[in-house]
C-alpha cells in the first residue's frame, strides 16, 4: 500500500503516499499499541480510509469507536484535551515537567511555574482503580475522599479490558498521590474504595509494545 519505511522507530514521522494520496505518518499510538497515526488533508481522508479498509479485509481489519480508544488510553494513563489537559491545572500538577525547557530564556508562565516548583504543587495527576466496582464507571468530576475530607476530583473514567479494572484519572492532593494509597471515589452519591497507582500506566509500563 505504501513505500514508507514502517520499521522506523517510535516518535518518528515521514511523508508518504497511501492509495495515491499524500499523508503524514507518525509513529505514535493513543491506544498504547504498536502502530502509526495517519494525518491527512480533509479531502484525502475518505480515499485513504477506503484504501486501508480494502487492503485490510484479508487480515481481519475491523473498525473500533472512541469509547474503545478511550478505554485503551486510560490504561496507559494518557492525558486528554479538555480533561486532564486544561487551563484548570498546571504542567507540574499534570506530571508533565519533562516537557518543560527550564533553560529556555523565557516563555509565558515561566515565572509562575518556577515559583510553583519551588513551593511545591498542591495537587498531582494520579491513576486510580476501583477495588470493587459498582454498576457504573467513574464519571467526570467525581469527588475523591480520604478520612472524610475532599482531597481531589476525577477527570476521566472507564473500564480497562486489558487490565480488567475500572480506572479513573484524576487530580489528588500531592501527599496522597502515591502508589498504594487508599482513597474513596464518589460515584452518583455512593463512595467506592479505590487504590492509587501513581501517575504511570497500568498497561505495559515500559512501553515495550509501542517500541517493538
Amino acid at each position: 500500500m505504501t513505500q514508507a519505511d514502517l520499521t522506523q522507530p517510535w516518535l518518528t514521522h515521514q511523508s508518504e503516499q497511501i492509495g495515491e494520496r499524500w499523508c503524514q505518518l507518525v509513529r505514535v499510538s493513543f491506544a498504547g499499541e504498536l502502530g502509526w497515526e495517519i494525518h491527512t488533508k480533509v479531502e484525502d481522508t475518505a480515499a485513504i480510509f477506503d484504501a486501508i479498509w480494502q487492503a485490510g479485509q484479508k487480515h481481519g481489519l475491523k473498525p473500533f469507536g472512541m469509547f474503545a480508544l478511550d478505554s485503551l488510553r486510560l490504561e496507559k494513563g494518557y492525558r486528554a484535551w479538555k480533561a486532564e489537559l486544561s487551563t484548570d491545572y498546571t504542567v507540574l500538577q499534570g506530571g508533565l515537567e519533562r516537557f518543560v525547557r527550564w533553560d529556555k530564556p523565557d516563555f509565558i508562565g515561566k515565572a509562575a511555574l518556577l515559583k510553583e516548583k519551588q513551593v511545591g504543587v498542591m495537587k498531582r495527576f494520579a491513576v486510580l482503580t476501583l477495588d470493587a466496582p459498582g454498576p457504573c464507571d467513574v464519571p467526570y468530576m467525581s469527588t475523591l475522599w480520604h478520612d472524610g475530607q475532599i482531597v481531589g476530583e476525577t477527570l476521566s473514567g472507564g473500564y480497562g479490558h486489558r487490565v480488567d479494572k475500572s480506572i479513573a484519572l484524576g487530580m489528588l492532593r500531592s501527599e496522597l498521590a502515591v502508589p498504594g494509597q487508599a482513597i474513596e471515589v464518589e460515584i452518583f452519591g455512593e463512595r467506592f474504595a479505590a487504590t492509587v497507582h501513581g501517575d504511570g500506566p497500568l498497561w505495559d509500563p515500559q512501553n515495550l509494545r509501542l517500541k517493538n
